[in-house]
């Protein structure tokens, strides 16, 4: 019996790190070898702005369930790349808004299709199994039952 297998539930934290740690340095190969410079980190803001002008740093941090500081810091490292930039909220100027470069909007194009690759490439993985099948949505109810209900409180109750 494997370490993990024998640990079970206890180290279901390590195990969704280091899946999602492989599954970013997989698609952080793929860019590579596609010679596309671009990193995994940056696809939420990209994403955003893919379907939309411009976002605030506030809908940003709201949208991933993220710190403003957190999500500040991506805008930030973005913008010394020189692939996005803030402008001021033409309705409230205490507002950034984010919005591509000319360069920002090149990288966007090119990491389109890597995108729609990586769609089909999970789609097949997730029906590759029965289990596999009901991934997603156990990821999401899962989610939600820790918003109810934090770990941290589970845990006490049990204590």
């Amino acid at each position: 019996m494997s370490f993990y297998q024998q640990t079970g539930v206890l180290v279901f934290g390590s195990r969704l790190r280091r899946l999602s740690e492989t599954f970013l340095a997989d698609i952080n190969r793929i860019y590579r070898h596609k010679g596309i410079r671009f990193d995994a980190a940056w696809f939420p803001v990209f994403y955003m702005l893919s379907n939309k002008e411009s976002v605030s740093i506030r809908d940003i941090s709201i949208e991933l369930e993220t710190s403003h500081s957190a999500a500040s810091q991506l805008i930030s490292k973005l913008q010394e790349r020189g692939l996005i930039r803030t402008v001021p909220d033409k309705e409230d100027s205490r507002k950034k808004l984010v919005t591509f470069t000319p360069k920002g909007q090149k990288l966007l194009q090119q990491v389109k299709p890597v995108w729609e690759a990586l769609q089909h490439a999970m789609n097949d993985l997730l029906l590759e199994n029965a289990h596999s099948k009901q991934l997603m949505q156990a990821i999401h109810e899962m989610e939600k039952a820790l918003q109810e209900s934090p770990l941290f409180d589970r845990i006490e109750k049990k204590l």
